[in-house]
């Protein structure tokens, strides 16, 4: 899969089959549109497209209010691939792009950007400025432009309720771990390389491995049991803080800290997946170190009696696979 900031170089324009969205979490709902999008492009020879959005654009219109993230680009561009999608435009959203008209937005972007000649949105896609354009819109342009336009249906549950990246969120933001997990097919996870932290965890006992976060609002946060992928052959129990630390820090900086319940060693610049099984609590203000660090003891305690009761990491790995 070849990814593009911004519209392809002159030597990447050849025809795609294209479906655009902000692609948050790649859920069941949007692994089935790229799935009828893979089967739309090999009918026609034309290789699968994805245009995305960095940031998203409600982040860019009103950041205050803005969802909170599901899902870091790296995981999402990891997820994309899994799907068979052959390139993605990770297209900057600033003012310039906001400001194009449904018309603009159809020629520059879908036509002399993309080459597209059959495109995929799912009901509620809109675009160019003020959220103008509609699929009707969109079906026309297509047939003065010589591109063929399909609408994605909604995708429910067994229960009837709509998939979404909102379903999805609100489950993560709730604390549900499993349920998100069920929304998006596969385990919730963050990836990204182990950093230098200021080694406090090491200092009161519990040393951790660190990994940057992107944004400011991630959908999950509080204290989780987790394994980790790629330190070994096999997953590694742990427990771990996704969130602003609030007793050691206020800088505002979002930070995904992870304590290994069995495993040591120099893990520094390794690139690493967190998969959150169970979240325990929120994050808490303590009023000072000592009481902090009993509360980790506890926290440590809950992980390790979790994979007590429902296997170790390979057992759990396999049957949460099954159950989704």
């Amino acid at each position: 899969m070849r990814v593009f900031r911004g519209l392809p170089n002159a030597e990447s324009k050849a025809p795609c089959a294209l479906t655009i969205g902000n692609f948050d979490g790649v859920h069941r709902g949007h692994q089935a549109l790229l799935a009828r999008v893979r089967a739309a492009a090999d009918a026609r020879g034309l290789p699968v497209c994805v245009m995305t959005f960095e940031p998203h654009p409600r982040e860019f219109f009103n950041p205050a209010s803005a969802p909170p993230r599901i899902a870091l680009l790296r995981d999402k561009l990891d997820a994309l691939r899994m799907s068979e999608v052959d390139r993605v435009v990770v297209e900057h959203f600033n003012q310039t792009f906001a400001s194009q008209t449904p018309d603009a937005f159809v020629e520059k972007i879908i036509v002399n950007g993309l080459h597209a000649r059959w495109v995929l949105v799912g009901d509620d896609f809109r675009y160019g400025a003020k959220r103008a354009g509609d699929f009707e819109s969109l079906k026309a342009a297509g047939l003065r432009h010589g591109f063929e336009v399909e609408q994605m249906p909604t995708v429910a549950d067994p229960t009837g309720v709509r998939i979404s990246s909102s379903a999805v969120r609100a489950a993560l933001v709730a604390g549900d771990v499993t349920g998100a997990a069920l929304l998006l097919g596969r385990p919730y996870e963050f990836s990204g390389h182990v950093v230098h932290g200021a080694k406090l965890g090491r200092h009161l006992g519990f040393p951790t491995l660190n990994l940057r976060v992107a944004h400011t609002r991630p959908a999950l946060s509080g204290i989780l049991v987790v394994q980790v992928h790629g330190l070994g052959e096999r997953p590694v129990p742990g427990v771990a803080s996704l969130g602003l630390r609030p007793t050691v820090d206020d800088s505002g900086r979002v930070l995904l800290e992870v304590h290994l319940l069995d495993w040591s060693g120099d893990a520094y610049g390794k690139l690493v997946r967190v998969e959150f099984l169970k979240k325990i609590r929120d994050e808490e203000k303590f009023i000072d170190l000592p009481t902090l660090t009993t509360a980790i003891a506890r926290d440590v305690d809950h992980a390790r009696a979790w994979f007590a009761a429902n296997g170790n990491p390979r057992d759990y790995a396999t049957s949460a696979t099954d159950r989704i």
